[in-house]
């Protein structure tokens, strides 16, 4: 017993002895690192003093040293003057050199944006724009001129041992320093004082490459540091060799590639005599500029962010870098670089009227944009109207610099993604570029413009996409115009583009597209041709738009007389994919009736491949449903939109229930239903119902703001929409006047009936494939849901119907079935589902007109049947 106590004692002792350890372990550590600290803190605080005391040292003896090179007539006191000793030449000269390079290095670490910082940048640029040329020194002025030589001399050595020790870089992280923000900290003066530094190394060695090429890499590449000096010409023609361009741009990477375009359009700008004698040049610098930028996005560029690898980066700087590159597009460069364009005149002629179709609509005077208004306020002079008739080289001079210049905006538009608006409204704000450069692609090739451009999509010389590249910068800067002018300044106005010419342009278009569909040029289409269809083809869609909703083309103009609509058709049984494409982009050129047929026939198999159509071996599955006359549609609602929607694609059968509980006579082929929907439809499309509300003029409806009073209006917009969808699925035309649908409203409710819309379009969808849709235009969709707008032909009418019986032909056009009846008392009854009018055989026509008035009138559907 004893050991074992012992042998507890001695193990808890040995545990009280490790815990002491291990707290005098971790106190020495704690006082360890205290004092490490400590002596840290005292060592950089000596340091720091120490630093600081040079610091203030080196300051102090660099204003001693400009001090003393600013004392009139004392040439003892020139600090220069100790270079003139020929025992102390060489320690001056070293010395010099070493106190200007530490002047870089503190250059280097300064920050401009610092009060106490911006001013040492001052003083240490002073030394260096001092001691690096002869100019403000006193020693050669006078009797010392014949000094200037050797101190020059000494001037240009003090340079180039600053640039083998990177003088350039210390300037170009001076720059990027005062300049890398919203708002530069370095003065006009500071900016100037670095540019002539950087300056006089080239100057001295001739314009070198090597120094060229140090200079543009690290001075020009800085954002926004232009200002005046005079250097377009000698960097434009170094830039021109590929080759240099190319070293360059690689050196830069994309942002400072960017900076570096945005100095060089900014040199342009300020020289224009200059940019217009090197056009040529300075267009090719900036298209291989861009096109590096081009492909240095689409390297960096990830899928998985929509940061811009270029315009993303050194962001707080970037608004200035912005500003210089809108001189790009301003109104000097542009009329500089399109002289020869905008230096032919158009004839003129006296003015024609605007054409006098009907639109549409009858709200033609949209509201007018101020914001671009001013842009296009001054109207071209009204001109005859231009074809393509041919008769300019291709390869002449001046074709080839307009196609040049046309594929520096367009190399501009698809790299400057960010601000490609900001580009297509400076390039459309001259009110004459577009139909001037209308009639010069008319005057392109021997037969005019399409014919050459058809030629250049089979081609791929460099010639070639030049000319598609000017055709593709016409297209997207004249869609950009046409989409933000109104009604009044299209047709009224005119601005820009006469309706003629609109006419002839959208002929131009759409035989273009339409060969590029149905040649199967479309079909492998990649990269810059694909592009170019895009753009073609978007320009034409906006014209076809403007067309449908307010006409000023011939009814004839969109379709092509070529194209047999029976070939279309079978190419689309047999799956060819040119017909597909020719569906999908430019059905406007069949017929409106032969795409209503092939409309209807996509939706007949469909109902073949969902097994709703009777045939000898099945029969549909049926719906029936029971709706009272006095809730129609709260009864419709309940009872049809929990159905699936091939249920509600397939056939329902409805039972009318009258006010007073009994079920009506009749059976349901059709015509039940269709009266079914004719009112449902009318019903919610009442304003009083609050769903839907109608625009000042009462003449067209959108969703109501304060629909929410419904406590499932949601649920009702889509029920709705499956409505109107079914509808127009099973063909049931009505009168247009009594929707007046459209997707388009003049009041602003800012978002509220967003929820609504989808709702809506989320119930028709469901039952209309909007791929369907894509054939047909907006008001040929209105046309489809609401029926013709155009006048009934009541003689051709006429010929319809079969009139048994002794009846009065004048009142009666219409009527499908008129049988005799008697007897002459009685009211006229009718059996909808089978299209089926029952008269009396009455004495008198007025007879006649009273009582079908009177059974009209009381609305009791199949009662009287």
């Amino acid at each position: 017993r004893c050991t074992m106590f012992s042998a507890t004692q001695s193990s808890k002792s040995e545990f009280l002895d490790k815990a002491r350890q291990a707290r005098e372990e971790r106190k020495g550590y704690k006082e360890r690192e205290r004092a490490a600290t400590l002596i840290q803190a005292l060592v950089r605080r000596f340091l720091c003093r120490c630093r600081l005391q040079k610091q203030i040292r080196f300051e102090k003896l660099c204003r001693s040293i400009l001090g003393s090179m600013e004392v009139e007539n004392e040439p003892k006191v020139w600090y220069v003057s100790l270079a003139l000793s020929k025992d102390l030449t060489i320690p001056w000269i070293k010395q010099i050199k070493d106190v200007l390079w530490v002047s870089c290095h503190f250059l280097k670490k300064l920050k401009p944006d610092i009060l106490q910082d911006n001013k040492l940048v001052t003083l240490y640029l002073t030394m260096l724009v001092t001691f690096t040329d002869t100019s403000t020194w006193k020693i050669v002025r006078g009797k010392g001129e014949a000094l200037r030589p050797v101190l020059t001399r000494i001037c240009e050595n003090i340079m180039g041992h600053l640039n083998q020790k990177g003088f350039y870089s210390i300037l170009q992280i001076l720059l990027t320093n005062g300049l890398a923000r919203s708002r530069p900290s370095l003065t006009k003066g500071t900016l100037t004082a670095i540019f002539t530094l950087a300056l006089r190394p080239v100057i001295a060695a001739h314009f070198s490459d090597n120094l060229l090429r140090s200079l543009l890499i690290h001075i020009m590449s800085c954002m926004a540091t232009i200002q005046t000096h005079d250097l377009l010409r000698k960097f434009t023609l170094f830039l021109s060799r590929e080759e240099q361009c190319v070293d360059i741009c690689v050196c830069l990477e994309g942002s400072h590639t960017l900076c570096l375009l945005g100095n060089l359009i900014h040199l342009g700008y300020l020289n224009e005599k200059v940019l217009e004698e090197e056009a040529n040049h300075f267009v090719k610098d900036l298209t291989d500029m861009l096109s590096y930028c081009q492909r240095y996005v689409s390297q960096k560029k990830s899928n998985l962010t929509h940061w811009h690898p270029v315009l993303g980066c050194l962001n707080e700087s970037m608004p200035l870098v912005t500003k210089q590159l809108q001189y790009l597009w301003g109104m000097p460069v542009i009329r500089t670089l399109f002289s020869d364009v905008l230096s032919k005149k158009l004839e003129t002629q006296e003015a024609t009227p605007p054409p006098q179709s009907q639109p549409t609509t009858s709200q033609n005077n949209l509201p007018v944009k101020s914001l671009f208004k001013r842009a296009f306020q001054k109207s071209a002079s009204v001109r005859n109207i231009l074809k393509p008739v041919g008769g300019r080289r291709v390869d002449s001079a001046e074709v080839q610099k307009v196609c040049s210049i046309c594929v520096l905006y367009q190399t501009a538009l698809t790299t400057l993604t960010q601000i490609r608006l900001q580009i297509l409204t400076g390039l459309t704000y001259l009110d004459d570029l577009l139909p001037k450069l209308w009639a010069f692609i008319c005057e392109l090739g021997p037969q005019g413009g399409l014919k050459l451009f058809m030629e250049c999509l089979n081609n791929d010389t460099e010639e070639s996409k030049q000319l598609l590249a000017m055709l593709m910068l016409f297209c997207d800067c004249s869609r950009h115009l046409i989409t933000i002018l109104d009604d009044i300044e299209v047709y009224e106005e005119q601005i820009s583009f006469k309706t003629e010419e609109l006419v002839t342009i959208s002929s131009f278009l759409n035989t273009f597209v339409y060969k590029m569909v149905w040649d199967g040029i479309l079909e492998n289409a990649k990269g810059e041709k694909l592009d170019l269809f895009h753009s073609v083809h978007g320009w034409l869609m906006v014209l076809y738009e403007r067309d449908c909703r307010r006409r000023f083309s011939p009814d004839d103009n969109w379709l092509r007389k070529d194209l047999k609509p029976s070939l279309l058709f079978q190419e689309l049984e047999k799956g060819k994919r040119r017909a597909q494409l020719l569906l999908q982009y430019i059905p406007h050129v069949i017929p409106h009736k032969n795409r209503v047929l092939l409309f209807r026939n996509i939706i007949t198999k469909e109902k073949e491949t969902l097994g709703l159509v009777e045939t000898s071996s099945a029969s549909p599955h049926v719906t029936h449903i029971t709706i009272r006359r006095s809730r129609m549609l709260e009864d419709g609602y309940d009872q049809l939109r929990r159905l699936p929607v091939n249920s509600i694609k397939g056939v329902i059968r409805v039972k009318f229930v009258n006010d007073l509980g009994v079920d009506e006579a009749g059976i349901d082929q059709d015509g039940v239903f269709k009266e079914f929907l004719e009112e449902i439809i009318k019903k919610v499309f009442n304003p009083a119902l609050n769903l839907f509300k109608t625009t000042s003029g009462n003449e067209r409806l959108y969703p109501s703001p304060t629909s929410y009073i419904h406590e499932n209006h949601l649920q009702l917009f889509e029920f709705v929409g499956k409505m109107l969808g079914k509808a127009m699925y099973e063909r049931y035309d009505g009168d247009v006047g009594d929707l007046g649908l459209t997707l388009s409203y003049d009041e602003d409710v800012m978002g509220q009936i967003k929820e609504q819309t989808a709702a809506f379009i989320r119930g028709y969808r469901s039952i209309i494939n909007p791929e369907w849709l894509h054939m047909f235009s907006t008001p040929e969709v209105q046309r489809l849901v609401s029926g013709d707008n155009a006048e009934i032909d009541l003689d051709d009418l006429n010929l319809s119907p079969a009139d048994t019986g002794d009846t009065l032909g004048s009142v009666l056009r219409g009527f499908f079935t008129i049988r005799k009846k008697e007897p002459g008392g009685r009211l006229p009854t009718s059996s909808t589902c089978f299209n089926l009018l029952k008269l009396p055989n009455y004495s008198k026509k007025s007879i006649l007109r009273d009582k079908l008035r009177y059974a009209t009138s009381m609305n009791t559907g199949f009662e009287l049947s």
